[in-house]
Formats: C-alpha cells, sequence, structure tokens
C-alpha cells in the first residue's frame, strides 16, 4: 500500500482525536474557562455543527482544487484551529478554534475516503479507505485517553498542542508522499448534493442517523463528568476507562458490521439500537457503581459507534435505489446527518444537565435512541413493500 495512504491515517487519527479529546477534559475547560458544564458542552456540539454545514457546502466548493494541495490546505487550517484553542483566553476564542476545526473535518473526510481509493487499484479501494479510517479507530482507542491523561498531567491546553503537533506532522507527511498530479472523479455540484434531502426516503434515513447515533451523545458528552462526580473515578481513571470504551467501540464496528452482512442493515440496526436504549436506560442506576458502569460503559461504546458502518451502508443502499445519481453526494450527506446529530444531542444533553441534572441524560439518550427504533422498522416495511411492488412489476413485464 502506498505510503501517502498512512499520511492520511495519520490525519484522520488527529481529527478524530480532536473531535472526541472534549468529551474526556470537559470539567477542566469548564473549571479553567469559568463557564458550567451545559456551557462547555457547546465545544462539543458547534464542533459538530461544524462538520455536518461543511461537509456539503465546502466539499462541493473544493471540488476542483488539486487534492494534494487541498489535503495539506486543510491540514495546515486544522493546525490553526487547534493552536487558537491551545491560546484561547476566553471561552469565545476556544468555541472559535472548535468551530474552524470542525468545517475542516467535514471537508477532509469526504476527500480523503475518494483520495484514498484513487490512490490505488479498483480491487483495493476498500483496504486503502480503511487503512485511512483506522485513524480515527486508534483515536477513540489512544488519543481520546491520551488527551485526558495530557490534561491531568499538564493542563487542557496540552492536549490541543499535542493534536496541533500531529496535524502539522501530518501535513508535512502529505505534502512529501501524495502523489503532485491524482485523479478524480468530476465531481458534483452543490445543488447535486443538497438535492438528495427532497427524496423522502433518503430524509427518513438522515433522521435515522441523527437521532439513532447523535441521541446517544445526550449522554455521551458528559460521560466524563458523570464518571468523577458520580461514579467516583479520578481524572486519571476516566483516561483508563476512555480506553477500554476505545476497545469496545472497535469491536463493536467489527461485529455490528458483520451482522449487518448476515442479516442486513434493518435487522443489524434494530438489534442495536434496542440494546443501546436499554443500556442508556440503565445509566442512572449503574453510575454510583464502578463494577456495573465501567461494562454498561463498553456496551454503549460497541452499539453506539457500531452503528456508524450499518448505517452508512444503508444510506448507499436506499441510494442505489432510491437516488442512483447521487450516491456519493447521500453518503457525504449522512456525515453530516451523523454530525448534526452530535451537535443536537450535545446541546440537548446541556439542556437536560441544566434543568434535571447529569444522571438524566442517560434517560433522554434511551427515549431518543428509541424513537429512532420507530423510524428503522417504519423503513424496513417501506423497502419491503418497494420490493414486493418491483417484484410485481417484475412478473408483469415478464
Amino acid at each position: 500500500m502506498p505510503i501517502a495512504l498512512y499520511a492520511l491515517a495519520a490525519a484522520a487519527f488527529a481529527i478524530g482525536m480532536a473531535e472526541f479529546v472534549v468529551v474526556g477534559i470537559l470539567p477542566a475547560i469548564a473549571t479553567d474557562m469559568g463557564v458550567n458544564i451545559p456551557t462547555a458542552g457547546q465545544l462539543v456540539s458547534l464542533y459538530a455543527l461544524g462538520v455536518a454545514v461543511a461537509a456539503p457546502l465546502l466539499t462541493a466548493l473544493t471540488g476542483r482544487m488539486d487534492r494534494r494541495v487541498l489535503s495539506v490546505g486543510l491540514m495546515v487550517m486544522f493546525v490553526a484551529a487547534n493552536l487558537i484553542a491551545w491560546l484561547a483566553d476566553s471561552y469565545t476564542m476556544l468555541l472559535v478554534g472548535r468551530v474552524l476545526a470542525g468545517a475542516v473535518q467535514g471537508v477532509f473526510y469526504s476527500m480523503a475516503t475518494v483520495l484514498a481509493a484513487n490512490l490505488v487499484s479498483k480491487e483495493k479501494s476498500g483496504q486503502a479507505i480503511a487503512i485511512v479510517f483506522t485513524g480515527l479507530t486508534v483515536a477513540l482507542v489512544s488519543g481520546v485517553p491520551f488527551g485526558t491523561f495530557l490534561t491531568e498531567l499538564f493542563n487542557w491546553r496540552a492536549a490541543f498542542l499535542f493534536i496541533s503537533a500531529l496535524g502539522l506532522a501530518s501535513a508535512i507527511a502529505q505534502w512529501i508522499f501524495l502523489p503532485k498530479k491524482i485523479e478524480r472523479p468530476e465531481p458534483a455540484g452543490l445543488v447535486k448534493q443538497l438535492s438528495v434531502i427532497a427524496v423522502p426516503r433518503m430524509m427518513l434515513v438522515f433522521v435515522i442517523t441523527c437521532l439513532g447515533y447523535g441521541g446517544a451523545f445526550i449522554a455521551y458528552t458528559y460521560l466524563s463528568e458523570i464518571l468523577q462526580k458520580v461514579t467516583g473515578f479520578s481524572q486519571a481513571s476516566v483516561s483508563a476507562v476512555l480506553v477500554i470504551y476505545g476497545v469496545a467501540v472497535t469491536l463493536g464496528n467489527i461485529y455490528c458490521a458483520k451482522l449487518a452482512d448476515k442479516k442486513g442493515p434493518i435487522k443489524a440496526l434494530v438489534a442495536m439500537f434496542v440494546t443501546l436504549s436499554v443500556v442508556l436506560a440503565l445509566v442512572s442506576t449503574a453510575a454510583p457503581n464502578p463494577y456495573l458502569m465501567v461494562p454498561l460503559i463498553m456496551v454503549w461504546g460497541a452499539m453506539a459507534f457500531g452503528s456508524i458502518p450499518v448505517l452508512q451502508l444503508y444510506v448507499v443502499q436506499q441510494a442505489e435505489t432510491h437516488a442512483p445519481q447521487s450516491v456519493d453526494a447521500s453518503s457525504s450527506m449522512n456525515i453530516s446527518a451523523f454530525n448534526a446529530g452530535i451537535a443536537l444531542g450535545a446541546w440537548a444533553g446541556g439542556l437536560v444537565v441544566a434543568h434535571f441534572g447529569l444522571l438524566a441524560t442517560g434517560a433522554a439518550s434511551a427515549l431518543v435512541v428509541a424513537l429512532s427504533v420507530v423510524l428503522v422498522l417504519i423503513s424496513g416495511y417501506w423497502d419491503k413493500r418497494h420490493h414486493a411492488s418491483q417484484a410485481a412489476i417484475a412478473r408483469e413485464t415478464a
């Protein structure tokens, strides 16, 4: 495999760490900045909002740029955004850095998927994409806990300085190892990308993604605060718990993807979201007991993040049937739906914490994820009706 893929994977690692590191260091940021926990939670929601808005808009606007220049340029912007967060002397300045970093992520993930596939032969494109996004998985397993460890050792700013250094190293590696001329497909226009929202069956999948994945972030955003204030873990112990969480995420991605291949996306999503809803409903009961909370967190991580490849598979399948001219655009819009869910979940979590307390976030998450189960069942029913209709038409024309 070309070494350029590993340069892209390093960038994905830095970006993945930047997205989720705040969850582990939220209490430290809130204390240092003199804001309450719900306000600090906006660092998660506004980052995700930056991703959600930027993914379709900036991907379309930068579609004709040289891929090497764009990839390196994005990482330079990413470094600048995290240096702003490192140097922030006010909460507003910290928010600005977070939103800019989120905007970079929205474009980078869309671009890196296509770029990775074009660096290798067609039969190896799946492996190439997997290598790049291994960086995101590794970030969850080790990067986020390491950011929490740096905060314990120095302060929360050290985590953003480390992320900036990673981003700079990946930018240099990409400039050195990415080919100067990279073939790319004709980019989709902005109107074409946004038009998939007008397809009802596609819109339903985007809503399922937003609620099913994003619903868990009502509680996940405040996981570190729950573990410290309720379960009684120290900040250093939270790092260890997040490592365990990351391992569970990795295993969940493997298991859930296999389940979808074997049973189909609908049955897999129902099983995952029902399990996730039950687990989240148990958070308030399990939180005071570390021996119950840690296993619960493992199942939580496996089901929540394990839904990502299944939802992406399902949106591609639906696009091939209902929006065949916009398969890539549908995938990009689903990335926006993931991050819209994170933004809305973190925002809703702040309201829940402010009015009902930390432990109420589990029940609120469970309720939203349960709603997504209903929508998955409706989507599955419509799929069956569509297949029956197509079969009837085939018999009539035979």
